[in-house]
């Protein structure tokens, strides 16, 4: 049955410092850079934002700091629709920052390097968090990160798993996970390198050829430690989806130049996670989180390069996409 998503996002929020240049410089060197430029951010922020601007009904609980950052990024996720309700504002910590580096020469693919201070993400409590265990029986999906406190993960996944809401855990950046909160994940959905810290399997590749064995290697010892499906982005090779039953394999969609690759997660984990709960197939949600995915990279900035529905449903139809009926979206709009 299609429907249209009530998704909750506990997570991050960051203000991204964005620099451009022609190439990294080396330790100790200074090189002169293209440009400059600053972006709301952060993985929970951005998440939401692609859910809510692919059409779920969001509500973002987290914290910023009481200063402008804080504002800026608070209204931002607000002009997408996003409840905000539950955003506190920290007068003892300033709102977190993404210092980001983007390597953009010409004819090659933008690369970035990205440190990110955590700021008022990290102040959240325990008991900030308490209203959830009353009131998350509400929502569809329950979507984290690890830009915030491991033990509020642990605590929102502990209430949303009592009251059998699924959750969604992107496990970036990359840490220890526990036995508890992998036991109550109904997905994890990590990048190859997170998965290889997670399971100790390396992903190999070979330009842009994964090693098959290698990604059900580490897929299945993540369904060993509970998880029920899991989720791997493999960069410029694709992204998989499996369970114990099934697995579907998704090629990146490398139709559009990369200008940034930064949000490109984020934007296949909300698109994703918005077209499962709206009812469709795992295989048809990696395929639709695949080319919102690739706009994003098509574009400057966090939120402001994550797509609206309309624009996803175009390149599809630009690339002729027939694997399912484009139509079942429509619960989306």
């Amino acid at each position: 049955m299609y429907k249209k998503p009530k998704i909750l996002v506990v997570g991050s929020f960051m203000m991204d410092l964005i620099v451009s240049t022609g190439r990294f410089p080396n330790s100790g060197e200074t090189v002169i850079g293209k440009s400059f430029n600053t972006a709301s951010g952060g993985k929970g922020a951005n998440q939401a934002v692609q859910a809510a601007r692919l059409g779920a009904d969001v509500t973002m609980v987290g914290k910023v700091g009481d200063d402008g950052f804080g504002r800026e990024m608070t209204a931002s996720v607000a002009a997408s629709g996003i409840h905000t309700q539950h955003i506190l504002a920290d007068p003892d910590h300033a709102s977190g920052v993404g210092s980001i580096t983007l390597e953009v020469e010409e004819g090659q693919k933008s690369r970035n390097r990205i440190i990110v201070v955590p700021g008022a993400n990290m102040a959240i409590t325990p008991e900030e968090v308490a209203f959830l265990k009353e009131e998350i029986a509400a929502y569809d999906m329950v979507m984290l990160q690890l830009e915030i406190p491991m033990e509020i993960n642990e605590l929102v996944a502990k209430y949303a798993y009592e009251q059998g809401v699924p959750v969604m855990l992107n496990s970036a950046p990359s840490a220890p996970l526990s036995a508890e909160l992998l036991s109550h994940l109904s997905y994890i959905s990590p990048n190859e390198h997170e998965a290889a810290d997670l399971t100790g399997v390396e992903i190999r590749k070979q330009g842009k050829e994964v090693n098959r064995a290698d990604v059900d290697a580490a897929v299945q010892a993540l369904l060993a430690k509970g998880v029920q499906n899991v989720i791997i982005t493999l960069g410029s090779s694709g992204a998989i989806v499996a369970n114990a039953r099934e697995s579907h394999y998704c090629p990146c969609i490398d139709v559009v130049e990369v200008k940034d690759p930064t949000a490109a997660g984020d934007s296949f984990v909300g698109a994703y996670t918005t077209a499962v709960c709206a009812g469709l197939t795992p295989a048809q949600a990696l395929e639709f989180a695949s080319y919102a995915a690739t706009i994003t990279v098509s574009k400057m900035g966090a939120q402001p390069s994550l797509p609206i529905l309309d624009e996803v449903i175009a390149l599809m139809k630009e690339q002729k996409f027939d694997s399912f009926d484009l139509s079942v979206l429509d619960v989306l709009k």
